[in-house]
């Protein structure tokens, strides 16, 4: 869902944006010194957006990614990343993608 990603990056550019975004995500291969490198970004975040769709479901990645940002006791939403799929990752509160669910996670923390 990199696609996804660059969306989001691309809507925190819009001036009339009222979130800004540090892209944060790993763009490189898994190696045993991911998680380490994860674990760093998530400790420097005031909170984790999870970008959810189908694919969450199957992706190790992402699931270690959330339960890594639950340890460091980082609030985490998630944003279906698809208008006709809401997928449901158990204990991640997902909302539809709008500016305003942004604003308010961000403003919540």
């Amino acid at each position: 869902d990199e696609r996804q990603r660059d969306f989001l990056k691309g809507q925190s550019l819009n001036t009339k944006s009222p979130f800004e975004y540090i892209d944060m995500s790993v763009k490189e291969p898994y190696d045993s010194n991911w998680k380490d490198r994860v674990r760093t970004r998530i400790r420097r975040s005031d909170g984790v957006i999870a970008l959810i769709s189908k694919n969450s479901l199957s992706s190790s990645g992402q699931k270690w990614e959330i339960a890594c940002a639950r340890e460091e006791g980082k609030k985490v939403l998630g944003i279906w990343a698809y208008t006709d799929d809401r997928t449901n990752v158990q204990g991640v509160r997902t909302v539809v993608w709008t500016w305003k669910a942004i604003e308010d996670f961000i403003d919540s923390l």
